[in-house]
């Protein structure tokens, strides 16, 4: 570990807020519980050189892999758990963080805090595993709660904008910069260029479109963690609101002189998405690094997934989730594989295609997966 960084404090109570103003050197200080896996490689990729955590790192609610990420990339982690003294650095204060958890703002000593090692987190791990069922049965009580409240998702209560872009009888992809989304939208390459989808950038998956020269279509959020660049863009902006009208990202667009529509629902901006593909007539929905159990939603802040749950019930017919895919190309798959179950399948399969019209659709589904598999070896 080294013995002491040095660096400009960067400060902020939204990570992602922050990562957007951080440079290489820098001092990140935030106020993160249970530092997530994405957080933590932004943070990295951003170089900083040291973390000030107003909120535990690791509080051993369940297994949160960023602050292992973060210590695996060299960085001194301080927790800072005494209330009332986060406001006490500003952006631009000269901050050290020495190993033993000192922490100094502009040649003063500010606090003594708690320095994350491998020994801490492998203990907060044995107390997040102890306490994994305790939280599975709160989450599934929190999700159940929700869906009573939530349940108009299943109907057609909402209104949805109509908007330019026509996806209509189109494949669409929906990315949202959640784990893996890099791995899954290289594996996803060839079926891009092949079918040409209507690309939705949720938030910061714009921008994750944009790293791979891909331009989104449609931004779909509350445009808390997409880059002016992002929305400047080119896409149609739909802003994510609250059922009451109420709407976070509105002022910003409007700031940037640019035209929005807007759907107001319950849920997250994933989940708007997902229902604005599938009301304007998305003949397939691909999902790229969006946010699909437990640990996914509890690294989110989230207590429940009711609204994802019910989204994907209602648009679950057409929608293919293509997490992991990079994981499935390096499983070894062989095209022969492929051929000889395909081989040994193919007259019961052609029997049924041919008497039943459900068997035709899901066959056509099955089809395309197989194409964006091949597509990867």
């Amino acid at each position: 570990m080294k013995k002491f960084v040095v660096g400009r404090a960067v400060v902020d109570k939204k990570t992602k807020k922050l990562l957007q103003r951080v440079k290489p050197g820098d001092i990140a200080v935030i106020f993160h519980k249970d530092i997530d896996e994405l957080a933590a490689l932004q943070l990295k990729k951003s170089k900083v050189k040291g973390v000030i955590n107003f909120q535990p790192s690791i509080s051993g609610r369940f297994l949160n892999h960023g602050p292992e990420i973060l210590l695996d990339a060299g960085m001194l982690v301080v927790d800072v758990l005494e209330e009332g003294l986060f406001d006490k650095i500003r952006e631009g204060d000269l901050v050290r963080i020495n190993e033993n958890g000192e922490i100094t703002v502009n040649g003063r000593f500010f606090y003594k805090g708690l320095v994350l090692t491998k020994e801490w987190i492998k203990s907060k791990y044995e107390e997040a595993k102890s306490n994994y069922e305790k939280e599975i049965e709160r989450f599934a009580i929190n999700t159940l709660e929700y869906i009573k409240r939530e349940k108009t998702l299943l109907s057609s209560d909402y209104s949805v904008p109509q908007l330019k872009t026509d996806m209509r009888k189109k494949h669409v992809m929906v990315v949202v910069r959640g784990k893996d989304y890099k791995e899954d939208i290289l594996a996803l390459k060839s079926y891009i260029e092949e079918i040409k989808p209507v690309l939705i950038g949720v938030d910061g998956g714009a921008d994750a479109l944009l790293e791979f020269g891909l331009k989104p279509d449609i931004i779909v959020g509350d445009m808390d963690s997409i880059s002016d660049k992002g929305l400047k863009c080119g896409a149609e902006i739909v802003i994510h609101a609250y059922p009451d009208g109420r709407a976070p990202g509105l002022e910003r667009v409007k700031q940037l002189g640019l035209e929005y529509k807007k759907i107001a629902i319950t849920g997250t901006s994933e989940d708007a998405a997902l229902l604005l593909a599938y009301h304007s007539g998305a003949d397939l929905i691909v999902a790229v690094g969006t946010h699909t159990n437990m640990i996914d939603f509890l690294e989110k802040g989230r207590q429940g997934m009711a609204s994802t749950f019910l989204v994907r019930l209602k648009v679950g017919h057409i929608l293919i989730d293509a997490k992991g895919v990079n994981k499935l190309y390096r499983s070894g798959l062989k095209i022969n594989y492929l051929a000889a179950l395909f081989a040994a399948a193919f007259f019961p399969i052609f029997i049924l295609s041919t008497t039943s019209p459900v068997v035709k659709h899901l066959i056509r589904l099955l089809l395309i997966k197989v194409r964006i598999m091949i597509g990867f070896l």
